[in-house]
């Protein structure tokens, strides 16, 4: 029996890759449901390793290579691509993505408004990502959790784990050094007056921000970056940024209700890539980042191979000691 502390988006693609791998498993959640208490509720669900190699490690883009056809065996996944636009006074920055970035083409603005129509007259350049991908994050969680289920594994939902598990998966309630939060926050509107159909991200010289569709006309924006540790509600300053970008990206957006707001507290490492961590006899997956729903199918297939490395070619290097 493998046990695993968490049942957030580690937990649970861990547990389902050690249950492939033949493994009996048991996850201890300390939430009353999945995602009660995961970062990963407050995800955009972008499954984007182009755009995200702006600012990230090429080790991203590997990683996230094959995730998107990981996810639609388990959940509904939205393979429309990402267009990246910027508002006129913003031009430079769309220049210095298209730098930092590949896997995309040039569109003008027809092709924009052929691709999206309510953008028609919005934008004259953009990049659009046609490879890459979204799902709906909290779907995708409790799908991910039927998956494993189906696979045998056990899942104790409020039930704090035990002191000794054998894998620790509780993101930044973690016991690692080095390990720190970045914080995200997100709003969710409806505006059925609006029909976009893929990932829009929006260049700003401070705040990229994004816009992902949850279908029905409503959407889910968010992008802010805050190094803090603060698990208040989302501030006025990153809400005014939000609305404002999403004014940005249509004007109709004026008209939403805003259904929810919030902020979720993203682990990582000083390098911003995750690591399979042993310590004190007990493996860490561990910090995400922002790249979660990208880089969690890798990931695993990694814990499956550190305990399983007879059935798999293992890299035990990638595991560290602390």
């Amino acid at each position: 029996m493998i046990t695993i502390a968490g049942a957030g988006l580690a937990g649970l693609a861990s547990a389902l890759e050690l249950a492939r791998s033949g493994a009996s498993v048991r996850v201890y959640e300390a939430g009353p449901e999945i995602g009660a208490c995961s970062a990963a509720r407050f995800a955009g669900g972008m499954l984007a390793p182009w755009c995200e190699r702006e600012n990230a490690e090429e080790e991203v883009i590997t990683l996230g290579a094959a995730a998107t056809d990981w996810w639609a065996e388990i959940t509904p996944v939205t393979r429309h691509g990402t267009l990246v636009v910027a508002a006129p006074r913003d031009q430079a920055e769309l220049a210095r993505f298209a730098r930092r970035t590949t896997g995309f083409r040039n569109v003008d603005g027809a092709r924009i408004g052929n691709l999206e129509p309510d953008l028609a007259g919005r934008f004259s350049r953009g990049l659009f990502f046609e490879s890459e991908a979204h799902l709906n994050p909290r779907r995708a969680l409790r799908d991910l959790a039927r998956a494993a289920q189906a696979q045998g594994v056990e899942i104790l939902l409020g039930t704090r784990s035990p002191d000794r598990v054998d894998l620790d998966c509780r993101g930044i309630n973690a016991p690692l050094p080095d390990l720190r939060p970045v914080r995200g926050e997100m709003a969710i509107l409806q505006c059925p007056e609006i029909a976009i159909g893929r990932t829009i991200r929006l260049l700003h010289p401070r705040i990229p921000l994004y816009l992902v569709p949850r279908g029905e006309g409503v959407f889910m924006i968010g992008g802010t970056m805050i190094e803090s540790s603060s698990r208040r509600a989302v501030s006025l300053r990153s809400l005014s940024e939000l609305l404002g970008a999403a004014f940005t990206i249509h004007p109709g957006f004026a008209e939403a209700s805003v259904l929810e707001t919030g902020a979720g507290l993203r682990p990582a490492f000083p390098d911003n890539l995750p690591r399979l961590v042993q310590r004190g006899g007990i493996l860490h997956l561990n910090g995400l980042y922002r790249h979660g729903f990208l880089l969690a199918p890798a990931m695993a297939v990694r814990v499956a191979r550190h305990f399983f490395p007879e059935t798999s070619h293992a890299n035990h290097s990638e595991c560290e000691t602390l």
